[in-house]
């Protein structure tokens, strides 16, 4: 595997500064991988290879004036370097149906504003990535593009909703993404594929421009963010995006992590990790607290609710439109229910995890004093949590109970993406950080969380551990590479 699929996105910037490599050099490098292995992961669902060479060598030129005149100082931070971004997100001439059949042929015009920050800071997307349907689901597979393959191996899932990005960057064949995340789907593609991921604090990062878009308080628990394969890109990648936010985000490199206190739950109360994943926590720890750090247990019992409490917050966020809305453009029961029967026979346009989603998601609006009950001690856990990680802590979770599943393994049962989704409910930030892999050769990995605006905190976390636990590994074996 050559050393341009392993390094940073910075590091891979910094040569093109110096002249070592040629922005052209790079993407070619880049889309003769995705060409090679997306036969078997289906990650990229739609490319750009052409414009990507294009903007390529504008920026060879552009690097080159700037090496002539001394000034690469000047220079975009990631001027040459190749990405890829989810397909959900607004890219202008870029499809954008978030795996929707009815939206096959839809195009959009301009860039979300993220995209459109980091095509400004010089990253050259090189296509779009494959999302679960309506991006609701831990299973990126829609009627659209067909189910994307773990890079680790091909009869596991990538995770949802930013699978197709995990893929790709675990794969080694891009060495940046762009994600969204409301109930895991940044952290858990990042997991499941041995990478790392972000879910930073509402406001830092702009959440407009995809589709579906947030709307009320959705975008308090929605969260645009970066996945990448070494643990130096997140804080450059977060600063990028936040744009003149950028400084709410405190620096990283001010973190004394021997300082930190590292909270772990008395007993996880959401999932129920198996030996792979509690080795994962426990390696985490140890590492920490090898550094100096102090770990503490805290035991809070409303976070055996974390899947009523995060469909609480969801359901009284006063969003604009449902999922139901989005399919069928009815909320009528009945709706669903006749699509369910047509799934049945193999004549549905739609996913089973999103039918069963449109039935059941309007349940809260019939139950409102439990689910205003339910919100309450939603605030209240987070007040709990944020009062134990006051601004020196740190907690560490398994993101999921187990590596990433085999296909179809993850509905039964549904609901184990709930110790990502309850840091969704509380708008906390959220690092996920791979850990090594396990016997089988799948990644391990826990989620860092940290109070609201300590985004920073967590990225040193990261970034310590990277050093002290290897970071991502490359796939010993991509499928339709050596």
């Amino acid at each position: 595997m050559s050393d341009i699929f392993r390094v940073s996105a910075t590091e891979l910037a910094r040569r093109l500064r110096a002249g070592e490599t040629t922005s052209l050099a790079l993407v070619d490098a880049h889309i003769e991988y995705i060409r090679t292995v997306n036969p078997a992961l289906n990650a990229v669902v739609a490319d750009r290879f052409a414009a990507a060479r294009d903007e390529a060598r504008a920026a060879d030129a552009e690097l080159a004036d700037a090496r002539a005149t001394g000034s690469q100082d000047q220079l975009s931070p990631l001027l040459g370097v190749p990405c890829t971004i989810k397909e959900n997100f607004h890219f202008a001439g870029m499809p954008n149906t978030a795996g929707l059949v009815s939206r096959i042929g839809r195009k959009v015009a301009e860039d979300a504003p993220t995209v459109a920050r980091l095509r400004a800071a010089g990253a050259i997307p090189l296509g779009v990535t494959n999302t679960s349907e309506l991006c609701m689901w831990m299973e990126s597979f829609n009627k659209v593009y067909g189910r994307s393959n773990n890079p680790y191996d091909v009869t596991r899932t990538v995770g949802g909703s930013s699978g197709g990005e995990g893929c790709i960057v675990g794969s080694g064949a891009s060495p940046f993404g762009l994600g969204g995340d409301v109930g895991g789907s940044i952290r858990m593609p990042a997991f499941f594929n041995g990478v790392f991921g972000h879910k930073c604090s509402p406001g830092l990062v702009p959440n407009e421009g995809q589709f579906p878009g947030p709307s009320g308080d959705i975008d308090r628990h929605l969260s645009t963010g970066p996945l990448c394969r070494r643990a130096e890109d997140l804080e450059p990648l977060l600063r990028i995006l936040a744009g003149a936010d950028g400084d709410r985000l405190k620096p990283v490199d001010a973190v004394d992590v021997s300082r930190l206190r590292v909270l772990q739950f008395a007993r996880e109360l959401a999932i129920t990790p198996d030996e792979d994943q509690l080795g994962a926590r426990d390696r985490a720890v140890r590492a920490l607290v090898e550094r100096g750090a102090r770990v503490e247990a805290v035991h809070l019992p409303l976070m055996a609710k974390a899947l009523d409490l995060w469909t609480a917050m969801l359901a009284t966020a006063n969003s604009e439109n449902t999922f139901a809305d989005h399919m069928f453009g009815s909320r009528d029961p009945r709706v669903p229910l006749r699509e369910l029967g047509r799934f049945a026979i193999g004549r549905s346009q739609h996913t089973f995890p999103l039918i069963a989603l449109t039935l059941f998601e309007r349940l809260p609006e019939w139950t409102p004093g439990r689910t205003r009950k339910l919100r309450d001690q939603a605030l209240t856990l987070k007040r709990q949590l944020e009062d134990a990680l006051g601004d020196d802590g740190v907690l560490i979770t398994p993101p999921y109970p187990t590596v990433a599943p085999r296909h179809y393994q993850a509905m039964l049962p549904p609901f184990n993406f709930v110790n990502c989704a309850i840091f969704n409910a509380l708008s906390l930030p959220g690092t996920s950080v791979p850990t090594g892999l396990n016997g089988d050769g799948v990644p391990t990995g826990v989620q860092v969380i940290a109070a609201e605006g300590n985004d920073h905190l967590g990225l040193a976390v990261a970034l310590a551990l990277q050093t002290d636990l290897g970071g991502w590994v490359p796939p010993a074996t991509v499928p339709g590479r050596q």
